[in-house]
């Protein structure tokens, strides 16, 4: 397995892996998913051997950096992957001028995974999607 992680323009790659994870499995409309919000985000693309595996948007809007649509199909759930994924999500966020906290919207099964990557909760929860979530956030500092 040689995997790697980065930015990535195969917006169709990131779509595929977003439409397997929310829309088929999670059942989230189609129109929720994929939004205008692609247009501008930056795009994280996971591929095991060349293969589009994992993926996850940025959006920046200083100070703040949103981490979203984090996704890891389900064949390499359980390997670190997702985790991984999020790192470089931090990383990427570091290295943008004027962003000192990433944030995430976290369905709430999920939130252990979060709190061990340094993001704490805050606020209610809410439903988005129909699913049960909170407010995360974690400072950036930089690297």
């Amino acid at each position: 397995m040689t995997l790697t992680i980065g930015p990535s323009d195969d917006l169709a790659a990131c779509h595929a892996i977003r439409r397997v994870v929310f829309i088929e499995e999670q059942q989230v409309p189609e129109a929720e998913e994929l939004d205008d919000l692609d247009a501008g985000a930056i795009h994280l693309l996971a591929l095991d051997d060349g293969v589009p595996v994992g993926t996850a948007r940025l959006l920046l809007k200083p100070p703040v950096g949103k981490i979203g649509r984090v996704a890891v199909l389900r064949s390499h759930r359980g390997t670190g992957l997702g985790a991984q994924i999020m790192q470089a999500c931090l990383e990427v966020l570091r290295d943008q001028p004027g962003l000192t906290t990433a944030y995430l919207s976290a369905q709430t099964h999920a939130l252990g995974f979060y709190e061990k990557l340094g993001f704490a909760a805050y606020g209610d929860e809410y439903l988005d999607a129909g699913i049960p979530h909170r407010d995360m956030e974690c400072p950036l500092f930089s690297s």
